[in-house]
């Protein structure tokens, strides 16, 4: 019987990634995966710059954007009537503008699922930690309060043996058969509206080159359809959209007439087209009414399953992982009581609903559901959701809350107003570390740090309680972005997001630090 901390199904983008987090916080894990390697299509493409963050505090940010196409390669977001034909809207998404560098140094980064799932296998596997085994599924489990007793089969040979772990995480994706064995319902839609997406071959640079994209929309009388690039040259997906409301089933996408309704959305009927494969879907709108189920974690699409609209399923998998595998790891390092692992379910859930909810009502004004042609695109929220990608703002007992206003937008959707009040991302601003400049997003993402200035006599009380003490200088704009004075300090949690603040001195730094640890981790 083998005997692991951590047993995580599913080696898809979010199951590799916490086995990798997992790793760097020095937990063993053990990864399957029923398929005998990484995804061999497309699948996701868009990872939002807060994704990109978390790709950046792993070390792995690098390798990621060599395996992805330059942000050159994608500047726009087109709709035409045809590929080759008139143009109805084109817009620049906020990811690709140049407000962004305000908000973060890092940027987004384009990369089909199929390139990024073996750039991130290969980062798991570098780690002595992490296990990964594919062509091995779960075929049971069975949960006590101490531990989880799953079985592991081989599916090429059928091979099967017994797994102790003390907790599993369920990353196998939006049919999660983890999910089902539990009984954990969804909340939502199901099944709104239904797709085809082709994978194919040809060369479309004489009418994408021009105005680089990362979507292509086709809106006319016959087709509702988008053109994905992939690596902006000869290899390309093709969305292919409420299906029902247009006449049209599944089965009638053969390659011929696959092809031949690429040529249609191009407008070049003698177009080359090698049609690689075709995959049918149905997309939902829902999220799981639980993420936790006692030793048992739902992550991903196993946890929130919504529309593409947006690019939200990934990024949004990936963020779970990174909220709980600090949690779990502090838990099996004997640092914090259970308990702790509760705040997952507080924190992601309501915000797993809230991106659920915004990605549906995208494809609803992209005419997703029906026939009618919107003849504006899509509502100009669609892609400019910075207050979604960085406004997430938890509220648990592993956040201490200071008493201070939660800070207001106008539209929390596409607005976004940096802040360190409990709970918020801790944001990004330009300071000094040992002569050089550096973002405060290089200075958090893994351990517990204290940000602080050379007043107050925090660092010196910071590291007693396992608390990484960041001094930096007293220069104003850090300190005002982040609402101290110049005695005061931030508390930032492993995955980058405030646990606490003061804004000014305290009596006595160290029990202040002390009782804040206690209540976040639940030892008080």
């Amino acid at each position: 019987m083998k005997e692991v901390p951590v047993l995580i199904v599913g080696g898809g983008p979010v199951g590799l990634t916490a086995s990798l987090m997992l790793s760097r916080l020095g937990i063993e894990s053990l990864l399957v995966e029923r398929h005998p390697g990484t995804a061999i299509h497309p699948k996701a493409r868009g990872i939002n710059a807060r994704t990109m963050e978390i790709f950046h505090q792993q070390g792995i940010e690098d390798d990621v954007r060599a395996a992805g196409l330059p942000p050159d390669k994608v500047g726009f977001i087109v709709w035409t009537k045809t590929l080759a034909g008139e143009e109805i809207e084109r817009r620049v998404p906020w990811g690709q503008s140049m407000q962004r560098a305000e908000v973060t140094p890092v940027r987004a980064c384009l990369c089909a699922q199929d390139y990024l799932e073996p750039v991130l296998r290969r980062c798991a596997e570098k780690q002595p930690l992490g296990t990964l085994l594919f062509d091995t599924e779960l075929t049971t489990f069975e949960q006590d309060d101490t531990r989880v007793l799953a079985t592991i089969t081989n599916v090429k040979t059928g091979a099967s043996e017994q797994v102790n772990a003390q907790f599993m995480i369920a990353a196998d994706g939006a049919q999660s058969r983890v999910r089902a064995a539990l009984g954990i319902g969804m909340q939502g839609k199901k099944d709104v509206y239904d797709s085809v997406n082709v994978l194919l071959e040809a060369d479309l640079r004489p009418w994408t080159q021009d105005r680089p994209a990362a979507l292509y929309f086709v809106e006319n009388e016959e087709m509702r359809a988008t053109f994905l690039t992939i690596n902006a040259h000869d290899r390309w997906g093709f969305l292919v959209n409420s299906l029902k409301a247009h006449g049209r089933k599944p089965e009638d996408f053969t390659p011929d007439h696959s092809a031949a309704m690429i040529r249609r959305a191009v407008g070049v009927p003698d177009l080359p087209v090698k049609v690689l494969g075709v995959a049918p879907w149905v997309a939902s709108a829902h999220v799981a009414e639980r993420y936790r189920d006692g030793r048992v974690f739902l992550a991903g699409d196993a946890a929130h399953e919504m529309p593409p609209t947006g690019g939200f399923g990934m990024n949004t998998g990936v963020q779970d992982v990174q909220n709980l595998a600090w949690k779990m790891a502090t838990v099996l390092n004997g640092k914090a009581a259970d308990a702790l692992l509760d705040t997952y379910h507080d924190e992601r859930q309501p915000f797993g609903k809230a991106i659920t909810e915004q990605a549906l009502a995208n494809a609803a004004s992209m005419g997703r559901m029906a026939k009618t042609l919107q003849g504006k695109g899509a509502r100009r929220e669609f892609l400019n959701e910075q207050g979604m990608i960085f406004g997430a703002t938890y509220q648990s007992r592993a956040v201490i809350p200071d008493g201070s206003p939660r800070p207001v937008v106008a539209d929390p959707v596409t607005e976004y107003a940096p802040s360190a009040w409990p709970g918020a991302r801790a944001p990004h601003a330009w300071v000094q570390k040992g002569g050089v400049r550096v973002s405060t997003i290089d200075l958090v993402g893994n351990g517990f740090v204290l940000l602080a200035g050379t007043k107050g006599g925090w660092a010196e009380a910071a590291m007693p309680n396992a608390i990484e003490p960041i001094v930096l200088g007293d220069e104003e704009p850090w300190r005002d972005l982040y609402g101290i004075d110049a005695d005061g300090a931030v508390l930032v949690r492993p995955d980058g997001h405030v646990a606490w603040r003061s804004a000014g001195v305290a009596t006595d730094p160290g029990r202040t630090l002390a009782g804040t640890m206690n209540a976040i981790t639940g030892t008080a």
